[in-house]
Order: C-alpha cells, then sequence, then structure tokens
C-alpha cells in the first residue's frame, strides 16, 4: 500500500510547468494533461488556509479539478475484468460510483503529500491517425532518490475525439492490474456489491493532512 501511495502522489504531482489558464481542450492530451495541473495547483495555493483549517476541501478540489478528465467508468470495467459479464446494471453501476469516490479520496489524500518535485513531462508527439490508446510518459525527478519513470495511459472517445486517463504503469507497474490483483479475490469470494460497499466506505474517510493523527 505504501508503494501505491507514493506512485498516487506522482499522478496528482505530475505537471508543473507554467500554463496559461484558459479552457481546456480534450482532444490534445499533452497540452490537456498540462493545463489541468497548472489549473489544480492554482487553486491548492488559493485555499490553502481554509484547506488547512478542513483538509477534505481537498476531496472537493480533486472533484472539480481532476475527475472530469479521468475515464472512471472504463477504468472500473477494467479492473473488473472477467467479472464484468456476471454482474448485473445495477452492480455495475453502485462499482462504479465506488470506484469514482475510492479515487477521489485517494487522490485528495495525496495532495497532502505533494513536495515539489520536479517534474519532466514527455515533449507532444503526433498521435497516429486511428489510434485510440497512447501513453505520456513523465519522469519525476527528486534529488533524494532515483528518477520515476511514470507512463499515464489515455483513452480516446471516438464520439467525441476526446481524450481521458484511466490508467498509469510506474516502473512498469500498472495501477489497475494492482488493484485488479488485490480486489478480485474478494469479488469472487464476498460478491461485487460487498466490494462496492468497502470501497464506499473508504471514500468517506476523512482527509488527514500531513503530521496529522
Amino acid at each position: 500500500m505504501k508503494q501505491w501511495i507514493s506512485i498516487f502522489t506522482i499522478i496528482i504531482s505530475v505537471f508543473t510547468g507554467a500554463v496559461q489558464a484558459q479552457e481546456i481542450d480534450k482532444t490534445k492530451p499533452y497540452e490537456m494533461m498540462a493545463q489541468v495541473s497548472e489549473m489544480t495547483f492554482a487553486r491548492l495555493k488559493a485555499e490553502q488556509s481554509a484547506i488547512q483549517a478542513n483538509p477534505n476541501i481537498l476531496k472537493t478540489v480533486v472533484d472539480e479539478e481532476l475527475m472530469p478528465y479521468v475515464n472512471v467508468k472504463y477504468a472500473a470495467y477494467k479492473l473488473l475484468g472477467t467479472h464484468l459479464k456476471k454482474t448485473s446494471a445495477e452492480e455495475r453501476t453502485e462499482f462504479v460510483t465506488a470506484f469514482r469516490g475510492y479515487l477521489v479520496s485517494s487522490y485528495a489524500q495525496v495532495l497532502t503529500l505533494y513536495k515539489d518535485q520536479k517534474i519532466v513531462l514527455e515533449k507532444a508527439k503526433k498521435i497516429p491517425e486511428g489510434k485510440k490508446i497512447i501513453s505520456v510518459r513523465v519522469d519525476i525527478l527528486d534529488s533524494a532518490r532515483p528518477t520515476v519513470k511514470v507512463d499515464f495511459k489515455l483513452r480516446k472517445n471516438k464520439k467525441t475525439g476526446e481524450w481521458q486517463a484511466f490508467d498509469m504503469v510506474a516502473e512498469g507497474v500498472s495501477l489497475l492490474s494492482t488493484k485488479q490483483s488485490e480486489w478480485n479475490g474478494k469479488i469472487r469470494k464476498e460478491g461485487i456489491s460487498s466490494v462496492s460497499k468497502e470501497l464506499a466506505s473508504l471514500a468517506k474517510q476523512p482527509i488527514r493532512l500531513e503530521g496529522s493523527k
């Protein structure tokens, strides 16, 4: 778990290059990711006093600034894997909702750990016609630790042409694959509704500032 807390830190702290705040074009994935980060950190700076008084504000920041650029449904369905065909529409809806809440809470908690690492984003590349999945490479530079290489996976909506993130691979390890291995056994033994309830419970846990008990 500690390993993925560190990796979650990377998710939130990925793109800190200076970008002018403007309407974000989801059809341009490289620019989109940089702009989302810039806007998120600008808001964090502006609301820091309120966040110190009420850390749960971070959930609102994540929900409003980051989640519109994450394809939660696609990620949740991939995570379910072979279990997906065995679920009802109601169970799938419950799981996606719970998974989204879990991600919001997880990302919000990570925002308390950010230490202003230097980030090097892969330069924008021409995306081949018809390609629907791409990876965007990010190097996280920390003078106290070896460079961490992360690939963010994004999927293109064939109807709108817009891109959204759905997974990340840190040093060859996929977040979705890791969580799939972690939850597959529970789904088999206890059922998807049980796992959904567990995720919903985790999502409700209050955010704790670093150093606080």
